[in-house]
């Protein structure tokens, strides 16, 4: 796991780089401190941070160049299956053994078409030197990123923001027409970002740069990878294939030259996770767990259960609640893009890395795969008022507000905005399921009726060609591309690789992911937490872990931010406030309204503007 750096000089003129790519490792020493590495060429420069993970001899060092020296490559990541696709190059004189000289090989006997065989996170770049052109690839769930800039002259690239911010090409100008987007979701979906002029490359996407002309395309949507045929399996059928396909999912990211372990937090996903690995494995697998000398906060009496169960050499990496005060300051200081969640994840990292730990195996992604929310069975539920939809959109307003006025909390309010919608169903639904600041909230910041202009229907653009996807398959395509990759994914690798912890994610295998969006919603409904997966592995999981209650990373953040954390955000609301991007005492209004325990405004809807203000200071960001 690393850091990859690259600026591209588009025009005619002969420039060189090195110094703003030496500049950009150095904003990235975070991400790969065992080595470093720059490669100049006409017209363009590579860098690299290395964290070694697999073949840990200098032969890993980068940029690395091919045997006849007509290729280079930058890598950020780790490729699953490099071994299997290092036998079918066989008339490559391969020299290493690592995975960045088996993309390197496959790029030159395939061409783009390379990232269809990887089975892996990655994001890379490979300079042709011959042809003057540049690849950049990113894999398909998006688990690494890939951030560039589109400049007069030049293309910059990085594995984060602030190298790109670092190279000084980059102006330091924040990307006000997502505003209203960011106070909605607590973040910025792809391809936009919170920086002017500064995008994320699309999971499963790859770009080619010849001259000035670059080309953008789509090597795998998951909308298109789903097979009718799975929908006439049985449920035998069905369980069958998805214990083989995590368990293999599993064994390969077990494939490391360093020590990995398994988070362990006690709940289903990450308990399958620690089965699977013990199966595997015939030494006891290494778990971890993060806990709380205040119970409220713990889940150790869960993750003690299944690592007796396992037989696991579990270790516990115990923290006061009040670390987190500590911490909050470093925690915001590693982010790289400004997101209403992070600091749990940082701290978590942290924690993990000063116990020796460098890799590490997460359950993220089985809720997003097996309907592990409850906007799952709201689909369903929604899907089967469509009548609704023969009552007029002015009579459903009118009712919505009605509603509204006589509920408390934030529900009433996104019932309101539910019934206002034109249409009511799945898709228009999701939208409003995962807002954090309702739309009169965020039009009264702004100004203007700018929450009505933003609609992450975009983002599922691919799904009005396919209809006949399964509902609750749908549903996880939305969670796939918009909360799972935008926020959790993003959060987990920046708060990650702020201490050089490599996370992998076998709920995020492609295969698994295609074979489990085919399948029909009559197997798939979660009639128990996650039915399909734990009937896939029936007897693996002990009972008290399945049928537990759902818990969640829950902290004290209410009263943290009325009281020990009070002057650290009236600070950032007064300063937010004197950038006049909302309008003018709004800010102030919204945080009083938190202070005076209105049920509309909770903590997580001032928050994310108290780390919008403190991201801009410490980049410095011109509003």
């Amino acid at each position: 796991m690393c850091g990859i750096n690259g600026v591209f000089h588009t025009g005619n003129k002969k420039v060189q780089y090195s110094s703003q790519v030496e500049g950009m490792n150095i904003a990235l020493q975070h991400r790969g401190p065992d080595d470093s590495g720059v490669y100049s060429d006409e017209n363009i420069s590579l860098g690299h941070q290395r964290l070694a993970i697999i073949d840990l001899s200098s032969d890993g060092h980068q940029p690395f160049l091919s045997v006849d020296e007509k290729f280079v490559i930058v890598y950020n990541g780790e490729l699953y299956n490099y071994q299997e696709i290092k036998r079918q190059l066989k008339d490559y004189p391969f020299q290493t053994n690592t995975d960045t000289e088996v993309i390197l090989a496959a790029y030159i006997a395939l061409g783009q078409d390379c990232v269809k065989l990887f089975n892996g996170m990655f994001s890379f770049a490979i300079w042709n030197k011959e042809q003057k052109e540049l690849f950049i690839a990113r894999d398909r769930a998006g688990i690494k990123p890939l951030y560039y800039s589109i400049q007069e002259s030049c293309i910059v690239f990085s594995s984060e923001i602030r190298a790109l911010l670092a190279s000084e090409e980059v102006p330091r100008k924040l990307n006000k027409s997502v505003l209203p987007e960011y106070l909605q979701y607590q973040t910025v979906h792809a391809p936009k970002t919170i920086v002017e002029n500064v995008n994320v490359l699309l999971p499963g996407s790859y770009m080619r740069i010849r001259g000035n002309k670059i080309i953008i395309e789509k090597y795998w949507e998951p909308t298109k990878c789903i097979n009718p045929n799975v929908l006439t399996h049985s449920k035998k059928q069905v369980t069958d294939k998805v214990a083989q396909l995590l368990t293999e999912s599993v064994e390969r990211r077990m494939i490391s030259d360093v020590p990995f372990w398994a988070f362990l937090s006690g709940g289903i996903d990450s308990s399958l996770i620690v089965g699977l690995m013990s199966k595997i494995n015939t030494k006891p697998v290494n778990t971890f767990s993060i806990t709380f000398d205040d119970q409220k906060f713990s889940e150790a009496k869960y993750s003690n259960i299944v690592a007796k169960h396992f037989k696991t050499n579990h270790n516990e990496i115990q923290l006061k609640v009040e670390n987190f005060i500590d911490e909050l300051p470093n925690a915001l200081a590693r982010m790289d893009h400004p997101s209403g969640d992070g600091p749990n994840s940082y701290l978590v990292s942290k924690a993990t890395k000063k116990a020796g730990i460098t890799v590490a195996l997460s359950g993220l992604g089985g809720d997003e795969l097996f309907a592990g929310y409850s906007i799952f069975k709201q689909a369903l539920d929604v899907n089967s008022k469509s009548y609704l939809n023969k009552v007029p959109v002015n009579l459903r307003k009118l009712f919505g507000q009605l509603y509204a006025r006589t509920a408390s909390g934030v529900s009433g309010e996104k019932i309101a905005e539910v019934l206002s919608l034109s249409k009511i169903s799945t898709r228009y639904l999701y939208p409003t399921y995962r807002k954090t600041l309702l739309n009169s909230q965020v039009n009264i910041l702004s100004g203007a009726k700018s929450a009505e202009k933003i609609s992450l229907l975009g983002q599922f653009a691919p799904l009005n060609r396919k209809t006949d996807l399964p509902l609750l398959s749908e549903v996880s395509i939305y969670e796939l591309s918009t909360y799972m990759q935008n926020t959790l994914l993003r959060d987990t690798d920046q708060m990650s690789m702020a201490s050089a912890l490599e996370v992998r994610v076998p709920f995020l295998d492609h295969q698994l992911i295609e074979y489990v969006l085919s399948v029909s919603d009559d197997i798939k409904y979660p009639l128990t937490p996650k039915s399909l997966l734990t009937d896939s592995f029936k007897g693996l999981v002990p009972d008290e872990v399945i049928y537990r209650k759902k818990m969640g990373f829950v902290l004290p953040w209410t009263k943290w931010l009325k009281n020990e954390l009070r002057e650290f955000c009236v600070d950032r609301m007064e300063s937010i406030e004197k950038r006049g991007i909302f309008e003018g005492g709004v800010v102030i209004q919204l945080w009083n309204s938190f202070l005076k325990n209105d049920p509309k405004v909770s903590w997580s809807r001032v928050w994310h503007i108290v780390v919008l203000e403190d991201w801009l200071k410490r980049n410095n960001i011109e509003a």
